[in-house]
């Protein structure tokens, strides 16, 4: 009785080999979702290092300014703007109030609901997070001339607007 092996696509690395470094030559290399992660990644990091100082995170970041572009927002209105689950932009919002960044104050109209501002405190460091967070775009994005930067920029928005306009 003779029994056949059945070959597969899997390359067998022998441990002398070099281990890949790369997905060069992968079909990851030309997936869009894949090429977007790497690079969010990239930016990221970068930006994670510019506010390591102020301990903010990217979506603390994006609040804060969203807050300061429309003082009185409610915390359902900015959790549809930046797309955040309305527990965690509860949980977001109490950290900025604790921090001393954030209010939030009744609304006349509807007593049931309430609108975020800065404090002064808060007003002040975003003014500063926000001159830090474009010197780590810049940085992130190196690799780049300015003209490709404002490209990759507008492209990327066209990508996530469209998605929005579907909602």
């Amino acid at each position: 009785m003779t029994t056949s092996k059945k070959s597969t696509s899997v390359q067998q690395v022998e441990p002398e080999e070099k281990e890949p470094t790369s997905v060069a030559g992968l079909v990851l290399e030309n997936r869009l979702g894949y090429a977007l992660r790497r690079a969010q990644l990239s930016v990221f990091k970068h930006f994670n290092e510019a506010m390591q100082e102020y301990e903010i995170r990217p979506a603390q970041f994006s609040s804060l300014v969203v807050i300061e572009g429309y003082p009185g927002i409610t915390q359902t209105n900015l959790a549809k703007i930046l797309d955040i689950d309305p527990p965690r932009i509860v949980s977001l919002i109490n950290n900025l109030e604790e921090r001393g960044l954030a209010l939030r104050v009744r609304c006349k109209r509807d007593r049931r609901s309430h609108g975020i501002f800065l404090s002064k405190k808060g007003e002040a460091l975003t003014e500063q997070l926000k001159e830090l967070a474009e010197q780590s775009d810049i940085n992130a994005t190196q690799a780049l001339s300015e003209i490709e930067r404002r490209q990759l920029l507008s492209l990327l928005v066209k990508v996530y607007a469209a998605d929005t306009i579907e909602e």
